[in-house]
């Protein structure tokens, strides 16, 4: 790979701070701090404006609550102003730039970063199933070069099925969105299952694994005659939270879900973690980071505070009545 291809390298917040200059051979000059971020939308596909703003804006302000201004005394750079043609792998990326700090967005951009660096610190803010992939040793002690935080609770998509329960009293048939090949998927969609089994509930089940898929698992949950539907808590269907939710009152499905991003697009409820602040305290773990901690002695953090949020105009249009213990009790109330 020719180091001119970084000619225009868009390091954000910094005009002119192109790391390699055209033709260069040295290694490059740091002016600042140098945090790679490796997310990036699949091949052909463009991450959701919103997306963008919850996933890097609140990494960004999570920076600034600790002292950190880009093009001042840090530089980001993310995988998609590496190569303007195309989206490098996460292995290229490391291998070119030598940052000091990863900041993987998700679990699965965590395990491509692990597997280019077992000495570089990687920052994830959405940790799943971190001591099985290999990637911590414990949560209390990771031990190797990846932290961050983890924001699947166990035990929350019970309260989601209660919550489903409260909102479709009558309610016999629980249709379930998934998402296995998310790591984040197969422990919810256990907790699931045996949450309905506990109260004498059918599940139903629908996988997307692409975002093609998702018009299609809805479909056949909704000619399968559920009362009701909990979709996972994953990437792919949280980037797909405007196609869901208008799909969802097309077909009449009352939906719950585990995230807010999903009810301000149109989706019903949602009672989950607050992704907006896994993502700005990421910043802390990066500024312990920079003041010279180990990655391997940072704890993996939980969040402590669930969100609960409600769309009652999409409540109206699906004519169901929210409860007023539900409303009175809720975080944020769409109009």
């Amino acid at each position: 790979m020719r180091r001119r291809d970084f000619l225009g390298l868009g390091v954000l917040g910094a005009a002119g701070s192109t790391l390699f200059g055209p033709g260069s051979s040295a290694q490059p000059v740091r002016k600042r701090p140098v945090i790679a971020w490796a997310g990036a939308p699949p091949p052909g596909m463009k991450l959701p404006q919103f997306m963008v703003e919850l996933v890097f804006g609140n990494f960004v302000k999570g920076l600034s609550d600790f002292g950190y201004e880009l093009g001042r005394n840090i530089d980001i750079i993310r995988r998609t102003d590496v190569f303007p043609d195309r989206v490098p792998s996460i292995e290229e990326m490391v291998a070119l730039l030598k940052p000091d700090v990863i900041a993987a967005p998700a679990t699965l951009e965590a395990v491509a970063a692990r597997k280019a660096t077992s000495t570089i610190p990687i920052v994830c803010p959405a940790l799943a199933d971190a001591v099985h992939l290999g990637l911590i040793a414990s949560e209390a002690r990771p031990g190797g070069n990846v932290t961050g935080i983890a924001p699947y609770i166990a035990g929350l998509p019970t309260k989601q099925i209660e919550l489903a329960r409260e909102i479709v009293p009558k309610a016999s048939r629980v249709g379930l969105l998934t998402n296995m090949n998310d790591p984040k998927g197969p422990p919810q969609v256990g907790d699931l299952r045996a949450a309905c089994v506990a109260l004498s509930l059918s599940v139903v089940e629908a996988d997307a694994s692409t975002a093609q898929d998702v018009p299609k698992a809805l479909t056949a949950l909704a000619s399968e005659g559920v009362d009701v539907a909990v979709v996972l808590q994953t990437n792919l269907l949280l980037n797909m939270s405007e196609q869901i939710g208008a799909i969802a009152l097309e077909k009449w499905l009352p939906t719950v879900f585990g995230y807010r991003e999903h009810v301000i697009h149109g989706g019903l409820v949602s009672y989950g973690v607050d992704l907006r602040w896994c993502y700005r305290r990421a910043g802390y773990f990066v500024d312990k980071i920079r003041r010279g901690a180990q990655p391997g002695d940072l704890p993996i953090e939980f969040p402590s505070k669930l969100w609960l949020a409600v769309n009652l105009k999409t409540a109206k249009a699906l004519d169901v009545a929210m409860p007023a213990r539900l409303l009175a009790r809720a975080d944020e109330v769409i109009e």
